[in-house]
């Protein structure tokens, strides 16, 4: 039995870093939305607020759906409700275990990136090849503590706008770190 979920974030950021726009993508990526629903089904999903209201159905189906909020009346049908972000990871990872899952997802918005990030073990980051418009940001984070585990390589099509790349980034351990300076 699976003793430990790691956490893995997932999010697709244009080359200037915009996630979001007015409480919606900035693009159409078909083939990318295909990824994200292959990689977290039947797997916790940990959201804010406003990346809830923004999902066209609530809750995500397939997915045991947690939100974050700090209004600790928000009622969100279908979904576990945490005023606390770590409270919430730690839900979503023993939910996981519990299901036999290895990881337990972060899927935003902006502040929940930002606030998860010291413990994400895994990105995946689809590095959209344009720079739209935005008002919802990725966080700056210092990539030398990542290794990169995998690459894909999309070209734009009918179904994406944009050429985009998929990567596989893993935290390096903090003693790899010490011993490699």
């Amino acid at each position: 039995m699976l003793s430990q979920a790691k956490l893995a974030l997932i999010a697709a950021r244009g080359r200037n870093g915009v996630i979001g726009a007015s409480g919606t993508l900035p693009w159409r990526l078909k083939t990318d939305m295909a990824h994200f629903r292959a990689l977290t089904m039947g797997k916790p999903v940990v959201m804010g607020r406003k990346t809830w209201e923004s999902l066209p159905a609530a809750p995500l189906k397939g997915r045991d759906n947690i939100v974050i909020s700090r209004d600790w009346t928000f009622d969100a049908p279908g979904a576990r409700v945490y005023t606390n972000v770590v409270a919430a990871i730690n839900a979503a990872k023993a939910i996981a275990v519990r299901a036999g899952q290895a990881e337990a997802f972060i899927i935003g918005g902006e502040a929940i990136y930002a606030a998860a990030f010291a413990h994400t073990d895994r990105i995946y980051l689809t590095e959209v090849d344009a720079a739209p418009e935005g008002d919802a940001f990725f966080p700056d984070f210092p990539i030398a503590e990542w290794r990169e585990a995998g690459k894909t390589e999309h070209k734009a099509g009918p179904d994406d706008d944009h050429a985009f790349a998929i990567r596989t980034l893993d935290r390096i351990a903090a003693n790899t770190l010490t011993a490699n300076r």
